[in-house]
């Protein structure tokens, strides 16, 4: 299992707009490029930290090279429109070792 961490500024008052975005777009990257989902975390300050699974680097790879990442213009532009101009950013990648986040499901 392979692993994103990625990062974005968002626009105060689009967070909504940026969520719908995302959600819409994960979803369509999952269909599309075998993703396994995401989970996207609200920080202070209009910070979004999103943490994405692949089954190997290669089809993370296959995705982020595709020129359109997924088919689903209108989520693409809901989401970019909502960020803040140059502050997404992948900020680690990696093997998963150890997965213990479904341990205390509620």
């Amino acid at each position: 299992m392979f692993a994103v961490i990625y990062r974005w500024q968002v626009v105060p008052g689009l967070e909504a707009q940026f969520e719908a975005g995302w959600r819409r777009g994960t979803e369509r990257i999952a269909a599309e490029f075998g993703g396994w989902g995401s989970r996207l975390h609200k920080m202070s300050d209009g910070v979004y930290i999103a943490y994405a699974q692949w089954p190997n680097e290669d089809a993370w790879k296959k995705a982020m090279e595709s020129r359109m990442h997924h088919s689903d213009d209108e989520a693409r532009k809901m989401y970019r429109d909502a960020i803040v101009s140059g502050t997404f950013e992948t900020i680690a990648t990696g093997d998963v070792v150890t997965d213990l986040l479904e341990l205390r499901r509620p």
